[in-house]
């Protein structure tokens, strides 16, 4: 099935594990990130535990099969094996790169200390941050090496579009496919990744170092 970044880059090409009940377990593309990708019947664990440990464990729980790599009592035993944190099950999107240039006002921050930058890079390399008008749009590379994207949007400028068109931007500045980690509760971030015609791919639960 190849590494992590091999298997992401597949997915966002629309070519996905098989639909199995399968759980494959492959190592960690850096020290920083471990976790579980959940696709449609099929998942895929990074870590570099041993992998008989991630299959005993999934064993031992009373659950569907397909359900087990993000029950609760997984996820937990997880944390504990490595020591490391989670926040929440997001859902995966991706969206293919679009040629043109951003319809939006966009200026680069070239500032290390900025707030967003510096959270940024906690969890991403190679971290870019632009400026719109009431917004921000962040690029850096996560899990596997793949491109990810997040914003900000004001509170006083929301409800006007203006999340869609930073997400679309990315597709336009990024020449590659784009990532998008959403809180499954997050319905407004989510509608404004799809009316940007990102399409969802999965779920995942990322493990960082606490």
């Amino acid at each position: 099935m190849g590494n992590l970044a091999e298997i992401l880059g597949r997915a966002a090409r629309g070519v996905f594990p098989p639909d199995d009940g399968g759980v494959t377990v492959v190592p960690q593309h850096s020290a920083r990130d471990a976790g579980v990708l959940a696709f449609t019947a099929h998942s895929v664990v990074f870590t570099d535990e041993d992998p008989a440990w991630v299959h005993d464990s999934l064993r031992a729980l009373d659950c569907d099969d397909l359900a087990a790599t993000m029950h609760p009592r997984f996820l937990a035993a997880f944390m504990a094996r490595t020591g490391r944190t989670t926040d929440t099950i997001d859902v995966m999107l991706v969206g293919e790169p679009l040629p043109g240039r951003p319809s939006l006002e966009l200026s680069e921050i070239d500032d290390p200390a900025h707030p967003r930058v510096v959270s940024s890079r906690r969890r991403r390399d190679d971290v870019r941050v632009w400026a719109a008008p009431g917004g921000l749009l962040v690029l850096g590379r996560g899990i596997g090496g793949r491109l990810e994207v997040a914003v900000e949007v004001a509170e006083e400028v929301r409800h006007r579009g203006l999340g869609r068109e930073l997400v679309a931007a990315a597709r336009q500045l990024a020449g590659e496919p784009v990532w998008a980690q959403v809180s499954a509760g997050n319905a407004r971030s989510l509608r404004a990744f799809q009316a940007a015609d990102y399409r969802p791919v999965g779920s995942e639960a990322l493990f960082t170092v606490r």
